[in-house]
């Protein structure tokens, strides 16, 4: 409790509002740019993992991207070995729980969008020297580095300050999204978004503290003594009574009346604050973060007004996006059931047809459309 005398007036202060800053409001202290040899930095793989964490509509995008992607099958032109590689990719172990090729390349993918880089590395079995499994490995536990001489990468790892090459480089998958001229290392789709998306958290703080404010309410007590000498001797002693008594009125846990003596006036502290609306701003950084994204806004639950023109539009981009995504997954597929024939004896064969699963996404909202008519009608 302090008291503070202004212009003949005793301000009683009896709480004090805690001003806190969001979560994930070092958003802004991390640096996007490559390290030294152009190495994805931590701080960069950082940046993304906290985007995607605060902001869901980062993670809902990318996750709706990887199921739209959808599954696929392999066709190879020796009959014989058709069944036997259909039941190799359907049940080849993943990771330490999973099972199934799709459930690597769905984790794949998540780390080529998120990061723009993905590496994944293929088990051997050294018993029986074929695949015992395929594992998604960490961005921190492998460093890519151009080999000047020619076109190619050395994959290492780090022991003691110093970068060794891996054993049998002929098994780690590696995968780039929009790598830059002369980089390594692709980009993430997330980029571009840490600044839009740290003003839109701003705005989500704000809006936190000002109902926070609301309602959990902070008073001021104004107490303004009498002219006279006689008053004016027990100023203080009033103003303390008066805190006393607010407090105890305010802390009880049933309703309680506060009796004071005297020209006292109570305020509630930004009571004639009107709050801002947020609808304009959160929309048009909405528009766009879906925009750097590339997904229509209706995957998403935002019901912005559209036309079913405009709707058809974005979905067209979207398939585009789509198909881009798998042609950079191709090779990957093609590369583990190359390396699976290989370990029964049988030639590569480079006319494997990876054939994806169809998905249209107007016959999705074509579908959507359909069930919010037949519920209006119910």
């Amino acid at each position: 409790m302090s008291s503070f005398k202004n212009k003949g007036k005793i301000l009683v202060q009896t709480a004090t509002q805690n001003h806190k800053g969001h979560p994930f409001g070092k958003i802004l202290d991390f640096c996007p740019k490559r390290g030294k040899n152009n190495f994805l930095s931590e701080n960069e793989i950082n940046l993304y993992s906290f985007l995607k964490d605060a902001v869901p509509i980062i993670d809902a995008a990318i996750t709706k991207i990887i199921r739209l992607v959808g599954s696929f099958s392999v066709e190879t032109p020796n009959k014989f070995m058709q069944k036997e590689i259909n039941d190799f990719l359907f049940n080849i172990k993943i990771n330490s729980f999973g099972c199934g090729i799709n459930d690597f390349i769905f984790s794949y993918l998540n780390q080529l969008l998120t990061y723009g880089t993905a590496i994944g590395e293929i088990v051997i079995n050294p018993e029986t020297n074929g695949i015992f499994g395929i594992y998604n490995a960490s961005l921190r536990d492998v460093y890519l580095i151009n080999n000047p001489k020619c076109i190619d990468v050395m994959i290492c790892t780090k022991k003691s300050g110093k970068f060794i090459p891996v054993t049998h480089p002929e098994l780690i998958l590696i995968s780039t999204l929009n790598p830059e001229p002369g980089q390594i290392y692709g980009n993430s789709i997330m980029k571009g978004l840490p600044y839009v998306s740290s003003i839109l958290l701003n705005i989500f703080q704000s809006i936190s503290n000002n109902w926070e404010r609301v309602g959990n309410t902070r008073f001021a007590v104004t107490y303004k003594p009498p002219q006279d000498s006689f008053g004016t001797g027990f100023t203080q002693d009033r103003a303390a009574q008066i805190a006393q008594e607010w407090s105890r009125a305010m802390s009880s846990s049933f309703p309680s009346d506060f009796i004071a003596v005297g020209d006292i006036n109570i305020k509630v502290i930004g009571a004639d604050n009107q709050i801002l609306d947020s609808q304009v701003p959160v929309r048009q950084l909405l528009e766009q973060i879906v925009s750097k994204l590339s997904i229509p806004p209706f995957l998403l639950g935002l019901s912005w007004s559209t036309t079913e023109t405009m709707s058809e539009q974005q979905t067209d981009i979207l398939t585009s996006e789509l198909n881009s995504y798998r042609q950079i997954l191709n090779p990957i597929i093609k590369k583990i059931c190359n390396i699976y024939l290989n370990s029964k004896n049988v030639s590569s064969m480079k006319n494997i047809k990876i054939i994806w699963d169809y998905t249209s996404v107007k016959d999705k909202l074509r579908i959507a459309q359909a069930e919010i008519l037949n519920s209006k009608i119910k």
